[in-house]
């Protein structure tokens, strides 16, 4: 506290009870009397400074003039106070910013493709910090997709982001059943692994084909995905996006083990469902209401859409097929120099944008300019409709438990695709964590 440092000699403790119910406690008008007793008077300052800060002088009533001190001393205190609190503030943007937690759950088929595509796009964000890839059966056996995603993140030069093996197989659909149900309601088309290989055979779900990137030289996390995505959650609760780009087995796995983890997780963004497709795609055109990731493994699908997550945000086959990899988008990410954008071009193929579009659109929302709100579930009867795609609006809803989603209707094109060629030709930002 600052004291007014030229007193006239009458000022002493008797003027104390005068300030007894001032800002000074007794203890202080100890201190200022021993202070003042013992000190000399000087009736003439000894320099401009001391006459600025004397400018009350003795016009003023000793009484007045003490209090005035005190007070601009508070206000000058206060205000300095709030100076550094506005630097300190106005300094955290220059520093780094918290980035965004996400862990990808794909079923990482490659190289190059959607998949690949959709990682890349996220690692390749300033703003993101990918806590780890798990890794579940869908567009390719696990066993397999685990290698093409630990080559995947030793080309960008990201093995700090751990890759961890999760379920291999659907929770109750298999494939043998699927081929039985085919003889009563008809041919599935796209089956992933088990009907469809790009580049050799199809195969079993141990087997692993030659990989045309390389093999990986890291190893996955020895730890199951379930098991990671539950710790992670706890570790950062409320902070982590699960992004699902394949089948949801390794999310319903989770939410069986711990029945917090999708109320601590902060959203769910999924790729996939289908409404209403407007194409002649006869993959969809004859089944609308069939997508892949919701269909192979349904009973996943109905216990992930029933868990309490506080936003699920949805992208389905209706806005990803407004998408397309053309060729000049693969020639555009050509002409990047970095590892990611070299990577994308040789690998790419000419299909729709399905998890790009969600990972995108996760970095940056406004590329959808059209949004609705409806209750989304999975068909778990074992008939025709087995694995469909069920909707609801508030008023038709069977209250069973289904929950909310925010369902992306349309896009903004043009800004969607330079933002996708921007992230995959920038140059990949250091890793968070230390290299597993």
């Amino acid at each position: 506290m600052k004291i007014e440092r030229e007193r006239p000699e009458k000022w002493s403790a008797e003027s104390a009870p005068r300030l007894e119910k001032s800002v000074i406690s007794n203890r202080e008008l100890q201190a200022l009397d021993s202070h003042l007793s013992h000190r000399k008077q000087r009736t003439v300052p000894r320099s401009t400074r001391e006459l600025s800060t004397n400018w009350s002088g003795d016009f003023l009533p000793p009484s007045l003039q003490r209090t005035i001190s005190i007070r601009v001393s508070t206000f000058l205190s206060h205000a300095l106070l709030a100076v550094l609190i506005f630097v300190v503030a106005a300094a955290r943007p220059l520093a780094a910013q918290e980035k965004r937690k996400v862990i990808v759950d794909e079923d990482c088929s490659g190289p190059g493709g959607t998949n690949t595509q959709a990682i890349l796009a996220l690692i390749q964000s300033p703003d993101t910090d990918m806590l780890g890839i798990t890794i579940v059966s869908g567009d390719a056996w696990r066993d397999e997709e685990v290698q093409h995603a630990l080559r995947l993140v030793e080309i960008i030069g990201r093995t700090d982001i751990p890759v961890v093996p999760g379920a291999a197989f659907p929770l109750v659909n298999s494939k043998e059943f699927i081929a039985r149900w085919e003889t009563i309601y008809g041919k599935v088309v796209y089956q992933g692994g088990w009907n469809f290989a790009k580049g050799h055979a199809v195969h079993g779900p141990t087997e692993i084909p030659p990989m045309p990137e390389g093999a990986p030289t890291t190893k996955p996390l020895n730890e199951a995905a379930a098991n990671f995505l539950v710790r992670t959650v706890h570790q950062y609760p409320h902070q982590v996006t699960i992004y699902e780009g394949g089948p949801l087995t390794n999310l319903a796995l989770a939410q069986s083990l711990d029945p917090e983890f999708a109320s601590l997780a902060k959203e769910l963004v999924l790729m996939g469902g289908s409404l209403n497709p407007q194409t002649d795609d006869p993959e969809f055109s004859i089944t609308p209401r069939r997508e892949f990731n919701l269909w192979m493994d349904p009973e996943a699908s109905r216990i992930v859409l029933h868990a309490p997550w506080p936003r699920v945000v949805v992208t389905t086959v209706d806005i990803s097929l407004k998408t397309k990899m053309s060729q000049d988008l693969i020639s555009q990410i050509a002409k990047g120099q970095y590892p990611a954008a070299q990577y994308t071009a040789k690998y790419a193929e000419g299909n729709y944008l399905w998890d790009e579009l969600a990972s995108v659109a996760w970095l940056d929302p406004s590329i959808i300019t059209k949004w609705k709100k409806l209750y989304l579930d999975v068909s778990i009867d074992h008939g025709a409709s087995y694995g469909d795609t069920l909707v609801w609006t508030e008023d038709t809803r069977p209250h069973l438990g289904e929950r909310l989603a925010e369902i992306q209707d349309d896009l903004d094109k043009p800004k969607f695709y330079k933002e996708f060629v921007d992230l995959l030709t920038r140059p990949t930002p250091p890793g968070n964590h230390p290299t597993q």
